[in-house]
């Protein structure tokens, strides 16, 4: 089964909850594994603009960083770090290589529908050495949600389309990607990337069918997956409904 993860019930958002909380529970766990093996080693000025729900934001200044985090609304400033009332595909409230860091979690890059003007801006602001982690929904996802609501001549349009965006019943568009145009996207940009893979290897049925089984297999099945090679060469598309991925701009 191919989790939705949900932005409206009407695409099984409670039942995948119910069905598959073993996975969402893995899923969290490896998110926060990822992102505690990527973040830097020395305390740095890292800028989140993955939109306050992701909970990055809070776990890089908890491991020592300065973390200014960008939010649609207005919001009480956290403990360890500072939130920024911003728009995130406009970053004209920073200069020019001002960070040494930029966290693009929980999809916001698929929500900023100009993807590529929104990465520009992250690579304008960040220092020449600084790097971007950034999480975008997966094409494998978009055609799953399609087929959901019987959109069938969309289906039939994505081979060749070279944009690719997707409506949710709520209202709501995302777009979704190849790791193909990730990278391509990502050196248009100006930056090197490091690797691209799917944020999980483990399948959904294999995480609940092992966790169903033994409640204490979740560390042993997060290990599992951190060590999965990270190779930028790898152009699986097939697995994952979220694509990962690292790039650093060059000195």
């Amino acid at each position: 089964m191919l989790p939705l993860p949900g932005r409206s019930p009407a695409l099984g958002q409670d039942r995948d909850q119910d069905e598959l909380s073993g996975y969402w529970a893995f899923y969290r766990e490896v998110a926060s594994a990822q992102l505690a093996r990527w973040l830097p080693r020395s305390s740095s000025t890292i800028l989140d603009v993955s939109g306050g729900e992701s909970g990055s934001a809070r776990q890089a200044a908890a491991a020592g960083h300065h973390v200014l985090e960008v939010v649609a609304t207005p919001e009480a400033s956290s403990e360890g770090h500072q939130r920024i009332v911003a728009d995130p595909s406009t970053l004209d409230f920073l200069v020019d290589g001002s960070v040494d860091a930029v966290i693009a979690e929980d999809g916001v890059l698929s929500r900023c529908l100009a993807t590529e003007e929104t990465v520009q801006e992250i690579a304008r602001v960040l220092r020449p050495g600084g790097r971007l982690l950034l999480c975008v929904d997966s094409l494998t996802l978009g055609l799953a949600v399609l087929a959901e609501q019987n959109l069938w001549p969309h289906l039939s349009d994505v081979p060749r389309a070279e944009v690719v965006l997707v409506p949710w019943p709520d209202g709501t568009i995302t777009r979704c990607f190849w790791s193909a145009q990730v990278r391509e996207f990502l050196v248009e940009a100006g930056l090197e990337v490091e690797w691209i893979r799917p944020r999980t290897v483990v399948s959904p049925s294999t995480a609940e069918h092992l966790l169903n089984q033994d409640p204490q297999a979740l560390p042993r099945l997060v290990r599992t997956e951190l060590q999965t090679p990270y190779d930028c060469r790898v152009e699986d598309e097939s697995i994952g409904i979220h694509l990962l991925a690292s790039a650093i701009k060059s000195a």
